[in-house]
C-alpha cells in the first residue's frame, strides 16, 4: 500500500482578515477583571453593582419571580 502525498501547504479555511476581526471582538471580553462571586465565591468576570456568577444571579431572579407571584395572594 502506498501513503497519499500530503500537500505541504493547504488554503486556509477562515480568510486572515475574518479571523484578525474575530479576535479584535473577543479582546475587550478578556480584559475584564475576574472577580469572586460575593454569595459563593465562585469566579465570575460580570462585575455589576453586585458580582453574582451566573448560578446566584439565576437563583436570585428566580426568587424575585416567587415573591411577586405570592404578592397578590396575601391581599
Amino acid at each position: 500500500m502506498r501513503r497519499k502525498a500530503t500537500q505541504s501547504k493547504s488554503e486556509p479555511v477562515v480568510p486572515a482578515e475574518l479571523l484578525e476581526q474575530a479576535k479584535r471582538a473577543i479582546s475587550p471580553d478578556r480584559l475584564t477583571k475576574a472577580v469572586k462571586c460575593s454569595v459563593c465565591g465562585a469566579d465570575t468576570t460580570i462585575a455589576a453593582t453586585e458580582p453574582l456568577c451566573w448560578v446566584c444571579r439565576r437563583l436570585k431572579i428566580s426568587a424575585w419571580r416567587e415573591i411577586e407571584q405570592q404578592m397578590p395572594a396575601q391581599e
